[in-house]
């Protein structure tokens, strides 16, 4: 992480990335318990746009922070997990979705705790680690819309465009982490 570093942790992105947190068990309790579609996506294009923003805003106001660093991508990924999860128990996704994207966190681990024990370092984000969560947090809000609206073939298409992309860069990453974990 580059910049000025604040040691408060009340900043703008950290609520930012807070708020985004709390829409992790909203968006359960909307699509799960309510089946509120539309609710749901939008609580998951809120997420979005504040992953998009948390950083942005730490970086324009010099509010970077280790507790930021480390609070967005755990949000990122419970949004995925907790995403994945309710839309393939409401049939929205295939399982196999579900296992490729556990499969893939639970190696992550693996290669951390390698990288950690080696080098006492954890991993550098990479771009395309973050194109992968994009398209991810993308593909989702769009595949809830592949139901609900009269554009939802074009939704439907377009969710799993990024989807796919998500997916492979997902799978990817993981190797390119793991390479990484080992040679150093």
């Amino acid at each position: 992480m580059t910049g000025t570093h604040r040691s408060g942790i009340w900043t703008i992105p950290n609520g930012l990335t807070l708020l985004r947190a709390l829409g992790v068990p909203l968006f359960l309790w909307l699509f799960v318990n309510q089946h509120s579609t539309s609710w749901s996506f939008v609580v998951l294009a809120i997420g979005a746009l504040t992953d998009y923003l948390d950083g942005k805003v730490a970086r324009a106001l010099h509010q970077e922070s280790a507790l930021g660093a480390a609070m967005d991508p755990t949000i990122d990924r419970l949004y995925i997990a907790a995403t994945v999860f309710a839309m393939a128990i409401r049939h929205f996704i295939p399982w196999w979705l579900v296992i490729a994207l556990v499969a893939r966190d639970l190696w992550m681990v693996v290669a951390l705790s390698i990288m950690k024990r080696r080098t006492g370092r954890i991993f550098v984000v990479t771009f395309l680690g973050k194109a992968a969560t994009f398209n991810l947090l993308y593909a989702f809000p769009l595949l809830l819309l592949q139901s609900d609206h009269g554009f939802g073939s074009i939704a439907h298409n377009l969710g799993w465009s990024f989807a796919i992309w998500g997916i492979g860069l997902y799978l990817y990453t993981a190797w390119d982490y793991t390479k990484t974990a080992l040679k150093n």
